[in-house]
């Protein structure tokens, strides 16, 4: 049984930035789904199919499923946003299944027949949408807030991906840290790992 209480709880943290993710989902409208977001390349659409299709990987994850199919982009058919929230709670409930601690992540996204602990893994998902909801809230230019526990954890998840030339390899999960100074903690978050505190300035 996990008893660890100095590491964060990151099946909490990561509940709370996957809601406020669906929060900001739902404010989107079918107008806004052109909308470029700060993921280089990709319209709010492309993110939130993106989204999905992580939602949907991490939770077959969380069973112990490794294939990469679990990964394919998925469609969000013809409700963006509804899709978007069901895959959502489906990773949600993955992730508050009795036991998930005691298990093995297979992600094969990180290549080489990777597994990793459940908390690492869990981590993983966490400052993705951190990230993703501080995108989304970009996008639709309203503003995203988390309580001050989440992002201290967030920063600690943050100062530990890998920098340097891995950022460049195509399908990186991050671009090159953003040198930046001042603003909020969430702002120092998102440019450790990429992304321009200013967008789209």
């Amino acid at each position: 049984m996990h008893t660890d209480r100095a590491t964060p709880d990151y099946v909490a943290l990561d509940a709370q930035a996957v809601r406020t993710s669906i929060e900001l989902a739902a404010r989107a409208r079918t107008a806004d789904l052109s909308r470029q977001t700060p993921c280089v390349g990709w319209t709010l659409y492309g993110l939130l199919a993106h989204m999905t299709t992580q939602h949907v990987g991490f939770a077959a994850a969380s069973r112990g499923e490794g294939d990469l199919a679990w990964w394919k982009l998925r469609s969000l058919e013809d409700d963006p946003v509804g899709t978007y929230r069901a895959s959502a709670e489906h990773v949600l409930a993955a992730f508050a299944a009795d036991g998930v601690l005691d298990r093995l992540f297979p992600l094969p996204e990180f290549g080489g027949g990777h597994a990793f602990p459940a908390e690492q893994a869990i981590s993983f998902h966490f400052i993705d949408y951190v990230v993703h909801s501080w995108d989304l809230a970009k996008t639709l230019g309203v503003e995203v807030e988390f309580e001050p526990e989440l992002l201290e954890a967030a920063l600690g998840v943050a100062k530990a991906v890998p920098g340097g030339k891995v950022r460049l390899a195509p399908g990186a999960a991050f671009a090159p840290e953003v040198v930046w100074t001042g603003g909020s903690r969430l702002d120092e978050i998102v440019a450790i790992l990429g992304r321009s505190p200013s967008w789209p300035d």
